[in-house]
């Protein structure tokens, strides 16, 4: 008889979703699980933003290390929370199809502070520079929380709205026809088609111990190739930037079938937005293994480098 695959999770509503997607998957293929959910510290410290934590790994350490203790065989994440390098002995086992990669801005109901000046909240330093970036003339204030607690703020707040991941709100079926609604919040969804999204946003990541052969079996038939390649090229670029420090990073890749092809936008801004480097290129998917590198390389050769030493300076303040 196979064994049980003990999955570990988060135990937000939104990270036992996608444990309990992944499951599923895993039950149709006629294996056994068993779902193991643990608090992360970027779950238990909500009074300090992220960067000041020490964001590589906040949400995923302490899976790390009961997957290393042996105490669940495999982890499910978001892709976009997962360090660019993983512990010693971890392996990516499988990328799920990607869901929508857009941000979202929140809203009650007008956009019309807009144009003028608002307060927007976000905990992510690349939502922040991009939206500063655009309209200069806000405020941006920290957020933090899961889905729930952030709708929540929200509405016991005089914000003008929130930026969230709308692939977060969709799986927790917030969104019908652009209305978000919570248990304690009903506004507006507005899609930020102009927003670079973080690497990796959209997609689900399942890590395994590279010595456990039954789990990595079972899922390497999770495994979407082109959601694999495109991650794979944003965090390079993601990885080839910020030498393992937190910065306003975007980028995204997208697979164009009709032409064969890598698309690939990526940014990097200061942290008040006020610097915006840009990097949009198409590539033959054969060049795909070393994309990343290279259009981040680019952008550190033309300012980069410098722009980063700086964030590095500003967030050790």
């Amino acid at each position: 008889m196979s064994k049980t695959i003990r999955i570990g999770t988060r135990d937000s509503e939104l990270a036992l979703w996608q444990a309990k997607t992944v499951e599923k998957q895993l039950n149709n293929l006629g294996c056994r699980t068993e779902i193991i959910a643990v608090k992360s510290q970027g779950d238990l410290v909500l009074d300090k933003p992220l960067y000041e934590l020490g964001i590589t790994g906040i949400f995923t350490k302490t899976l790390d290390i009961a997957m290393i203790k042996g105490e669940v065989n495999i982890a499910v994440h978001s892709m976009k929370d997962v360090p660019t390098a993983l512990p010693q002995g971890i392996v990516q086992a499988a990328v799920l199809p990607r869901a929508n990669v857009l941000d979202i801005l929140v809203h009650k109901g007008s956009t019309e502070f807009l144009e003028t000046t608002a307060t927007i909240a976000t905990g992510s330093l690349r939502r922040q520079a991009q939206w500063l970036n655009r309209y200069p003339q806000h405020t941006v204030v920290d957020l933090r929380g899961n889905v729930n607690t952030r709708m929540q703020k929200l509405n016991d707040n005089d914000w003008s709205g929130a930026v969230f991941a709308a692939a977060g709100l969709e799986r927790l079926g917030f969104i019908q026809k652009n209305e978000v609604k919570s248990p304690s919040f009903g506004g507006v969804g507005k899609a930020l088609d102009w927003m670079i999204p973080a690497p990796a946003q959209g997609a689900m990541v399942v890590v395994a111990m590279e010595n456990d052969h039954h789990a990595l079996e079972a899922l390497a038939q999770l495994n979407d190739i082109e959601t694999e390649v495109c991650t794979a090229i944003e965090r390079q670029f993601l990885r080839t930037l910020e030498g393992g420090c937190t910065a306003p990073i975007g980028a995204i890749a997208k697979y164009d079938e009709a032409q064969d092809e890598i698309q690939f936008h990526g940014v990097l801004l200061s942290i008040d937005g006020k610097e915006k480097l840009e990097i949009q290129r198409n590539f033959p998917i054969n060049e795909w293994k070393k994309l990343g590198f290279h259009c981040a390389k680019e952008i550190l050769d033309n300012g980069g480098a410098a722009l980063m030493e700086r964030i590095k300076t500003q967030l050790k303040k």
